[in-house]
């Protein structure tokens, strides 16, 4: 169980997704930086990275699963 909480990943993915805020939040400090050189996969990436943190199954970087949202 990962220590970072799913209402912050949510809310910063939902506003800056595209830059990657999300998982530098996270400590996924590469993808994060490619998040910011590809806009999020011009907005896909950021897309699915929203949906799979509604669903509860994003991970943080040592792969614990996000699972309080307070």
């Amino acid at each position: 169980m990962s220590d970072k909480r799913i209402l912050p990943a949510f809310l910063l993915c939902f506003f800056l997704g595209m830059f990657g805020a999300h998982r530098f939040y996270v400590g996924k400090i590469g993808t994060g930086i490619l998040m910011i050189v590809t806009l999020g996969g011009l907005g896909i990436w950021a897309l699915i990275d929203f949906i799979i943190i509604i669903v509860g199954s994003f991970t943080d970087k040592d792969g614990n699963k996000l699972t309080e949202w307070t």
